[in-house]
């Protein structure tokens, strides 16, 4: 039985007929730490980006439901028994297996119910010692229909659009008479890197008429390519299996597709992804989020580099209609802090050390050219992320512009110091002591925070504006000079200028106390120039100890928090909004929803203040819990929600599942009174 219990959309399976979209909360994730796809709860793979995770994709059908291509599995329409008038449809639920990331989607009628596993091959151990080598993974993503009552006739569509729909393909389809593997489909491009190949496997049941699948290729016009498509007909247990992978790696590969070759890799990926979450130590309350949350994580992990995407998708809207559309396909240092702590406390030592060496071997480049350091990464250390337009999509329900890259990368975002060397420091604390080297090239870095504090930035919002003084950043600064004190004094390291990082770090806190107050409105401000302005991402300062939970100035910026917005608070329904769209310049213009992260930065704050006054503990509780409600329905968060409850954003995002794994962790230590570094 599946192992995450949260109940599936009503009527999933007509989700998509309105707006030719699902809603972006109705989409489960698979992976392989190299690359990940989106499968709808319809049975439909909308998004797979190939071979890598910002590589162009092949199926997009999520970002323009008739040009980005898809791969769908679905029962059958039978237009003369829907006429009847006691006809009911079939239904759909989607969980993933226990403790697993194969997720299993389940078609259910009165005739019969199908079990539809989507997942990417694991092994059960990389017979390589270092982590990134992928000896004995099959970059395959592998999709098995089993009929497990009754009968069920399903619709199998396939038809990719290679580089983001821009580039032609033909498509051959080569028939076998023997064996399982009854057909192979071959999709080829211009390019030989974009080529795959589709084959299709039966096991016949025990007795009986073996399914007959019969593809036929299929021009559209929408589609520069042909597909394929066919309808076959399931018995109860019989089975059919695809493979879809690319062409080359068939030829370097040719073992015979069979249902116990399947079996196998199914086994192994099982096995993988059992072992790798029984490593977690997490023990506390709301332990199938946190889990879940986990696994999300691991997936949007880059195992050759140890870099971790932002999310696994690509220009989903902050607004339905509005332009707010980005490329989250990249590794931002912002994240590092809350992902070292979080692999960390959890038990994940590994990935905990790749991603620190990701991170500290950027750092080291950036310091070797005496230069800032890029806020963003590509997933193998790049920082040239060009955003373009795409133009000829026309965005998830018509959200335009379609963009990848994006041009962030080039902002100056002054926290990243902070947030990089709060990650440092925990790393040091929890994981293993830091190099020589390293410090070496960590002392060159504070020398230069002591240098540009005062400048302006662009925040953490990437806004797209004017730069300000962001009270986030400068906060952040003083952290990236308070860590690299801490260091020095925690492992006795020399700190030639040790008297003027005091003396600037205290500077840094007398400014922002003197600058960042709004003294009339009684809260931190978002910027120096911008006192007027309320911004959640001041949340953050009792989380990096910047300022005491229950200190009066703080208490009083959450109050204001707390209010809604249409009384000058950003809190609506329990969801937490970063600023008022309509009062900040941002340069961006049109409307967000809420984000998850700072909801859940909210309830931390809330959490440690709960420590001195337990009824910050009790609206912690609260605004958790309604907060998960706001999940969808394999406990996956995206960036945003929006008024309608409607999730919002690139999904799943990485920084929504960290800052609700801490929410989790440290609402669930107060509880039991464990005020450790709280």
């Amino acid at each position: 039985m599946p192992g995450d219990s949260k109940s599936s959309p009503a009527n999933a399976l007509g989700l998509r007929s309105q707006t030719g979209y699902l809603p972006i909360e109705a989409y489960g994730l698979i992976g392989n730490m190299h690359t990940c796809a989106v499968v709808g709860i319809d049975g439909g793979i909308d998004q797979l980006c190939w071979p890598e995770f910002d590589s162009p994709s092949v199926f997009a059908r999520i970002l323009d439901c008739n040009k980005g291509g898809h791969f769908s599995i679905s029962p059958a329409h039978d237009a003369e028994k829907a006429s009847h008038e006691n006809y009911s449809p079939p239904t759909s639920k989607q969980a993933y297996l226990p403790s697993n990331n194969i997720l299993q989607t389940r078609f259910l009628h009165e005739d019969g119910v199908v079990s539809l596993l989507d997942f990417f091959h694991r092994p059960i151990k990389d017979k390589a010692p270092q982590m990134g080598v992928d000896n004995g993974l099959k970059k395959w993503l592998i999709r098995r229909a089993e009929c497990i009552r009754g009968e069920m006739e399903l619709d199998v569509e396939c038809f990719p659009a290679f580089d983001y729909a821009r580039l032609a393909h033909t498509t051959e389809i080569l028939k076998h008479t023997g064996g399982e593997c009854v057909a192979k489909i071959l999709f080829k491009t211009d390019r030989k890197d974009m080529a795959m190949q589709l084959e299709a496997t039966i096991d016949c049941g025990e007795g009986g008429e073996c399914p007959i699948i019969d593809f036929k290729v299929e021009k559209r016009d929408t589609h520069l390519g042909p597909g394929v498509t066919c309808k076959v007909k399931l018995r109860e247990g019989q089975s059919i299996s695809f493979v879809f992978r690319c062409i080359n790696d068939a030829q370097k590969d040719p073992t015979p597709i069979t249902t116990d070759l399947l079996n196998g890799l199914q086994k192994d990926t099982s096995i993988y992804w059992y072992n790798w979450i029984s490593q977690s130590k997490y023990k506390g309350l709301y332990r199938e989020a946190v889990q879940r949350s986990l696994m999300i994580l691991k997936m949007l992990t880059y195992e050759p580099t140890g870099a971790i995407v932002a999310a696994a998708t690509f220009s989903l809207p902050e607004d339905v209609g509005g332009g707010r559309n980005w490329d989250y396909r990249f590794s931002w240092v912002r994240d590092s802090s809350f992902t070292i702590y979080i692999l960390l406390r959890m038990g994940f030592t590994t990935e905990a050390e790749a991603y620190m060496n990701f991170i500290s071997d950027r750092l080291k480049h950036s310091r070797s050219k005496d230069s800032g350091l890029p806020i963003m990464f590509s997933i193998r250390g790049e920082t040239e992320l060009e955003e373009l337009e795409l133009n000829h999509l026309e965005g998830y329900r018509k959200s335009k512009p379609v963009r990848i890259g994006n041009g962030a990368a080039d902002h100056l975002q002054l926290d990243i110091y902070g947030e990089l060397m709060d990650g440092i420091y925990l790393y040091n604390k929890f994981g293993k002591p830091i190099s020589w080297d390293l410090w070496v090239t960590i002392r060159s870095m504070i020398d230069y925070v002591c240098t540009i504090w005062k400048s302006k930035d662009m925040s953490i919002w990437e806004v797209r504006s004017r730069q300000q003084d962001y009270v986030y950043s400068k906060v952040m600064l003083w952290v990236a000079v308070d860590r690299g004190l801490r260091l020095a004094e925690k492992r006795c390291l020399p700190c030639p200028n040790r008297d003027h990082w005091l003396k600037t770090r205290d500077e840094i806190y007398e400014t922002i106390m003197e600058k960042g107050w709004n003294d009339e409105k009684k809260f931190f401000c978002q910027s120096f120039e911008s006192k007027g302005v309320l911004d959640s991402s001041i949340l953050i300062a009792p989380l990096v100890f910047f300022i005491a939970p229950n200190d009066p100035r703080f208490l009083s910026t959450i109050d204001q928090i707390l209010k809604p917005p249409e009384k000058g608070g950003l809190t609506s329904t329990g969801l937490v909004y970063r600023y008022d769209t309509e009062l900040a310049e941002d340069g961006v213009g049109g409307r967000e929803g809420s984000f998850s992260m700072c909801t859940f930065w909210l309830v931390e704050a809330l959490t440690r203040a709960g420590r001195y006054d337990k009824k910050y503990l009790v609206r912690a509780i609260t605004i958790f819990e309604n907060m998960l409600s706001f999940s969808n329905h394999l406990n996956m968060f995206s960036e945003e929600i929006a008024r309608t409850g409607e999730q919002l954003g690139n999904t799943p995002q990485a920084f929504s599942h960290l800052a609700m794994i801490s929410a989790a962790f440290n609402l669930s230590r107060i509880q039991a009174g464990d005020f450790n570094d709280i």
